[in-house]
């Protein structure tokens, strides 16, 4: 984990690992220190998204699962509807945001160089790209690992877990951080489950709720298009929680009934 390899240092953080140190200082007080950074950035972010009224989500999972083909398949779904954007972590490249950006959405690539996991103060170096007052929802869609993501805060409302047919059915047992704050679970890759003999999505579901983990799952493909709609209802949901929270701190006492305003564009 991240507390021990130490890979908290990004190049969104390194200007506060390296900066001068009280003597006797240990590695464990400053990895103490960048967390506690983070933890504090990632309050800022939320408050960020609170005030403009914006969804956070937080997309995690291993390389190849499809975080960025669902992203695609969300944007022509819903693009009319909603205002959305996406800011991408990978280690180099930009070819998800390149991806992305054609199907009519803003993307913002956040390059992490060596670190194998976005944190805080990326997500808020790449909203001064990103013009919240234009969306509705801002997916972030973190570099492809099971491991490192689920230890930071970004800021988001809500944590996306992905898990594809092609990968194993036990990896919610095995990557047990990652998928215990998961508020969603989705198994992608559905089409190709008649090929994967070996994945059980009951055994999978199993693995999730031996977490004590509540949280909906789902079985879609965004390449066929099949069963998106429980995707598509979650992601409006979640938004008109966010739009009735601010309202509601907006207006404190009052009540409000929350009939979709706000979702479309």
């Amino acid at each position: 984990m991240c507390k021990t390899c130490g890979c908290e240092v990004t190049p969104g953080n390194a200007h506060l690992a390296y900066r001068p140190v009280p003597q006797h200082t240990t590695a464990v007080d400053v990895l103490g220190r960048l967390l506690a950074a983070n933890d504090h950035a990632a309050e800022h972010n939320r408050a960020h998204f609170d005030d403009h009224g914006v969804l956070a989500l937080n997309l995690m999972s291993a390389p190849g699962s499809g975080k960025t083909e669902l992203i695609e398949a969300t944007a022509d779904a819903l693009g009319r509807e909603l205002r959305l954007g996406v800011l991408v972590g990978d280690l180099a490249t930009d070819n998800d945001a390149q991806r992305i950006r054609t199907h009519g959405i803003p993307a913002v690539q956040i390059t992490t160089g060596e670190a194998c996991h976005l944190d805080a103060h990326m997500i808020h170096d790449a909203l001064h790209q990103m013009a919240l007052d234009g969306l509705d929802v801002l997916f972030i869609e973190n570099v492809g690992n099971l491991v490192c993501p689920a230890s930071f805060d970004l800021g988001q409302h809500r944590n996306v877990a992905l898990l594809s047919f092609t990968e194993g059915d036990d990896k919610p047992a095995k990557y047990p951080v990652l998928f215990r704050s998961a508020d969603l679970v989705l198994l992608t890759k559905s089409d190709l489950a008649r090929h994967m003999e070996d994945f059980d999505a009951a055994r999978a579901e199993g693995c999730l709720r031996a977490l004590a983990n509540a949280a909906p799952l789902h079985a879609l493909s965004a390449r066929r298009g099949i069963n998106l709609h429980p995707w598509f209802d979650w992601v409006r949901g979640e938004l008109a929680a966010v739009r009735a929270r601010r309202r509601a701190a907006f207006h404190p006492g009052a009540h409000h009934h929350d009939h979709g305003e706000g979702l479309a564009r």
